[in-house]
C-alpha cells in the first residue's frame, strides 16, 4: 500500500487518491490540491511519510471543488492560493464553487490569495473550462504539467457541466496546453 505515495521526479511526490495531492519539496514546501475529505485518513497515513504537515508553507488549489480542497486544514501553517477567478466565484457563491456545503463553510475560515503568474519555480496557466478559475501549473525544470481537472490521462478532459463551468472555453484551454511539451502529466485524478 506504500505505492499510494510515489516520488515522480526529484523533489516531487504524488499521493494517489480520489483527488490526487502533489508535494513539491522546493525552497518552500508546496502542496498542490488536498484531495477529498473522505480521503483524510490516507493523507494522514501516507503523505506524512514525506512531509511534516506543520512545515508546509504553501497550498495551491487548481480549483476549489471539494475533492481538491477537502483537507486544506491539515496544513495549518500554510498560505493558501488559487486563481483570482476561483476566489471571485467562491465569494459570489461558495456552494457553487466547492459543490459541498460543509467543505465550503470550512473553506470560509481561511484567506485565499490570488496566485501570481510565476511562483517558486512554477508557472500559472489559466485553463477555464471545468471551472472559470481552473488552472494548470507548469514546472519547466522537469517538464511537469500539473493539470488539475483540465486534462487527464488518455486525453480525457474534466466535466464542463457544473455550476462554475465555462464549456465554451475548454477547447481554447486545451489548445493552449499544446505548447507545453510535458514529460510528466500530473492530473487531479488518475483517469
Amino acid at each position: 500500500m506504500d505505492s499510494i505515495i510515489t516520488r515522480i521526479a526529484d523533489k516531487v511526490w504524488k499521493l494517489s487518491s480520489d483527488g490526487n495531492i502533489y508535494f513539491l519539496d522546493f525552497d518552500r514546501k508546496i502542496i498542490i490540491d488536498t484531495s477529498a475529505r473522505a480521503n483524510r485518513h490516507l493523507v494522514r497515513q501516507f503523505l506524512s511519510k514525506v512531509v511534516d504537515f506543520d512545515k508546509v508553507d504553501i497550498v495551491i488549489f487548481t480549483h476549489l471543488h471539494y475533492d481538491h480542497v477537502g483537507n486544506f486544514d491539515l496544513f495549518s501553517n500554510a498560505e493558501y492560493f488559487a486563481s483570482g477567478e476561483s476566489i471571485e466565484d467562491f465569494r459570489k457563491n461558495p456552494f457553487a464553487a466547492v459543490l459541498m456545503e460543509d467543505i465550503a463553510e470550512k473553506l470560509k475560515t481561511i484567506e485565499l490569495k490570488p496566485l501570481p503568474q510565476e511562483f517558486h519555480g512554477l508557472e500559472l496557466i489559466k485553463t477555464p473550462g471545468h471551472t472559470k478559475g481552473s488552472i494548470c501549473l507548469w514546472y519547466p525544470d522537469k517538464k511537469i504539467l500539473f493539470s488539475g481537472d483540465t486534462l487527464f490521462f488518455n486525453k480525457n478532459i474534466g466535466r464542463i457541466d457544473l455550476p462554475t463551468s465555462v464549456p465554451e472555453k475548454m477547447n481554447e484551454s486545451l489548445v493552449g496546453l499544446i505548447k507545453y511539451n510535458y514529460k510528466i502529466l500530473c492530473p487531479g485524478h488518475d483517469y
